[in-house]
C-alpha cells in the first residue's frame, strides 16, 4: 500500500529563542516535521529552508525508514547550518518515497505551553 506524496511544503515556521523551560530538554521551544513512511522501501528526504531576507539554506539530509515514522525538530539540524532561531522561515520537504508530513510547534515562552500542529501542504 502507499500513502503519502513526495512533495510537501510547511509554509510556517520560527523557533522561539529559550523558553520557561529551557532547561528541560523534552520542553525547549520546537518545529517538527513528523513524517511517516508505511511503504516497503526507506525514504531518502532532503530539506530545504527558506527564509524572507537572505538565500535558502539547504537540503539537510534525513532518511525514514520503510514502515516507520521520525520526528525531526529543525532545531537539530545543523548540516549544511542550524536553523536559526527568533526566525521566519518555510520548508520544503522531499521524498524519495511517499510519506506524510505533520507540522508540529511547541513554544515554551510562557509557563503556559503553546502547542500547533497541522498537516503539510502537499503535492
Amino acid at each position: 500500500m502507499s500513502i503519502g506524496k513526495r512533495l510537501w511544503v510547511i509554509a510556517e515556521g520560527y523557533i522561539p529563542e529559550g523558553g520557561a523551560h529551557a532547561d528541560d530538554p523534552r520542553f525547549v521551544s520546537h518545529e517538527t516535521a513528523c513524517m511517516i513512511n508505511i511503504g516497503d522501501q526507506a525514504a531518502e528526504v532532503d530539506i530545504t529552508v527558506y527564509f524572507s531576507d537572505r538565500d535558502p539554506v539547504g537540503p539537510y539530509h534525513v532518511r525514514v525508514d520503510a514502515r516507520r515514522t521520525l520526528h525531526l525538530r529543525f532545531n537539530d539540524l545543523d548540516d549544511p547550518a542550524p536553523v536559526p532561531r527568533d526566525t521566519d522561515y518555510a520548508s520544503v520537504i522531499e521524498s524519495s518515497q511517499p510519506i506524510v508530513v505533520q507540522h508540529t510547534r511547541l513554544d515554551t515562552r510562557q509557563a503556559e505551553l503553546g502547542l500547533l500542529s497541522t498537516i503539510a501542504y502537499c503535492e
